[in-house]
């Protein structure tokens, strides 16, 4: 027989059974009682916690995103600390970005929000990430503070989700290093 699960343990299985039932199935199709069957519990247990799917959701993808964490490297420059990053993700993320923007599409029209509403700093660490990897470029003199606007940050990112999503694969390795030399960096001197 199985053992119960209880506590964070518990909390774990329901919201990895709703990432599933999200990725596999989309928003559109997303019920608390597929959950529930997936997860192989009962729908109180569920309710208990989340009161509706779209807070289950919401829940889901934020669990998933702090899930997926990534070590920012520190190489001893900006540009192989960049490319360093990107090709962790481009090896990594292709699925996960994939999913956000495809099968979420339905959760964003649903709620109001957008991608951009679910990549709260606070649990996926991704703001605070790219703010050590900028400050240690400052910090080496590679680049100067009054460059870094937030969207310069993204930018090399950005281009990276966009490559993902027109293509849903891997970006070819020399196309990264064409978005960090002829469109990033340039912007930074």
């Amino acid at each position: 027989m199985a053992e119960r699960r209880r506590g964070p343990a518990l909390e774990k299985a329901l919201l990895d059974a709703a990432w599933e039932e999200l990725a596999d199935n989309g928003y559109a199709r997303f019920t608390m009682d597929a959950v529930v069957k997936r997860a192989g519990t009962s729908p109180p247990v569920l309710y208990r916690r989340w009161s509706d799917r779209e807070d289950l959701a919401r829940a889901a993808i934020v669990h998933t995103l702090a899930k997926h964490r990534l070590d920012i490297p520190d190489t001893g420059s900006l540009r192989e600390d960049v490319l360093t990053l990107m090709r962790e993700i481009n090896a990594t993320r292709v699925q996960l970005v994939t999913v956000m923007s495809v099968q979420l599409a339905g959760y964003h029209q649903a709620t109001g929000t957008s991608p951009a509403n679910l990549r709260d700093p606070l649990v996926t660490g991704r703001k605070e990430a790219l703010d050590t990897l900028f400050d240690r470029a400052v910090a080496r003199g590679e680049i100067t503070q009054e460059h870094l606007t937030e969207r310069i940050k993204s930018l090399p990112f950005d281009l990276l989700r966009h490559e993902f999503l027109t293509t849903f694969a891997p970006v070819p390795d020399h196309v990264l290093e064409e978005i960090v030399d002829t469109v990033f960096l340039p912007l930074l001197r």
